[in-house]
């Protein structure tokens, strides 16, 4: 996408508590699909404030559009392949499989990392057994680096800018889907105390990352 705009709770990934033994709920999906995607080939999801670049246009450093493959961030020990991720039967987009400790999904429909964009990548924190791909996540500063490696044989190098935790039932949609011209990336987890009544976390960390 050029740009993918979330309305609703945001993007709430259902995980387990590391340790605690209680499987995922099956329906561990993002609670709002986006109601509107761009994509380079698409419609503008949002359109942008007067004197900013149209969704159509680009400003800086950006890549052609190409699947992801592999996830590399050597600061916290990811090397991980994706998985594609897609709205569900419930209208809802799928969190990776629950159970796989090494993998990111990222939203297919969505802009792929390098290209103009937000481009989504979610993982699981930990799993029922054991810590999973993002458990250390929130040890990235500003400043840190990683790559995702292409389909079409190219890395996109992103730059980490900022990283918050959000509260799941006060996410800011706008501020993390939001269209925006640049090619950006955002690494979603889980973050916060664990509810085990609603079998979920009470938080999203997000990692904020810009192409370089």
């Amino acid at each position: 996408m050029t740009a993918v705009f979330w309305s609703g709770a945001g993007l709430v990934l259902a995980m387990t508590l590391f340790g605690g033994g209680e499987a995922p709920p099956d329906d561990a999906r993002v609670p709002h699909a986006p109601p509107a995607v761009a994509t380079a080939s698409g419609p503008a999801a949002s359109k942008p404030a007067g004197g900013e670049p149209s969704a159509g246009e680009s400003s800086g450093k950006h890549l052609p559009r190409s699947k992801p493959t592999r996830l590399l961030i050597p600061e916290i020990g990811v090397d991980a392949p994706f998985t594609d991720l897609a709205i569900g039967k419930g209208g809802q987009l799928d969190a990776p499989p629950p159970h796989n400790t090494n993998l990111v999904g990222w939203f297919a429909k969505g802009a792929s990392p390098g290209e103009s964009g937000t481009a989504i990548i979610a993982g699981h924190v930990d799993t029922a057994t054991s810590p999973a791909v993002f458990a250390r996540l929130s040890e990235l500063e500003e400043g840190d680096r990683f790559r995702v490696v292409r389909a079409d044989g190219s890395k996109a190098t992103f730059e980490v800018y900022d990283t918050e935790s959000f509260e799941k039932k006060n996410f800011p949609d706008e501020r993390v889907y939001g269209d925006v011209p640049r090619a950006e990336v955002r690494l979603i987890t889980c973050a916060g105390d664990y509810d085990r009544a609603a079998k979920d976390y009470t938080e999203n960390l997000v990692v904020f990352g810009r192409l370089v």
